[in-house]
């Protein structure tokens, strides 16, 4: 497993309100990616029991192996992503989300591993693009569940 990005937020809500909000795996996945810069028109596309497709302005997302594990006071979700950013890039990578149990807040630790992208755009969103992308989705993450979702 090859880390590209590692970090942690904090998040005001508890860990039952993460709980609730993987129940319905669509419903999360368009919800925290709607939030995310740039993208809009976020749609799901189609649902099974471990995956989901979504289709933004920039193209089609298409999340599999979604594991979510529970367990006292914890959390983790983990899953591959292929996303096809219109004919200039697709990437694939691996994420990792462990969220824990902090007083009356929640920890989230985002490990996402794996990243690769093709062509030259490709090129600079693997070698300068990490900070950026994993810091959006630790924010998306966080207005996700402070928005009372779950």
């Amino acid at each position: 497993m090859s880390v590209w990005f590692e970090g942690t937020g904090e998040i005001d809500c508890g860990i039952e309100q993460v709980e609730r909000a993987l129940d319905d795996l669509g419903e999360h996945h368009v919800g925290v990616v709607g939030l995310m810069p740039g993208l809009a028109n976020v749609e799901l596309v189609e649902q099974g029991p471990d995956s989901v497709v979504i289709r933004t302005n920039e193209g089609l997302m298409t999340r599999t192996n979604i594991v979510t594990t529970v367990a006292a006071e914890r959390v983790t979700v983990e899953f591959d992503e292929v996303y096809e950013a219109g004919s200039k890039v697709t990437t694939t990578s691996h994420f990792l989300h462990e969220f824990g149990a902090r007083g009356s807040g929640v920890t989230h630790r985002l490990v996402m591993s794996d990243v690769e992208a093709s062509g030259l755009l490709g090129f600079f969103y693997r070698r300068f693009g990490s900070k950026k992308m994993g810091n959006a989705f630790l924010a998306a993450y966080r207005s996700y569940f402070e928005e009372s979702h779950g």
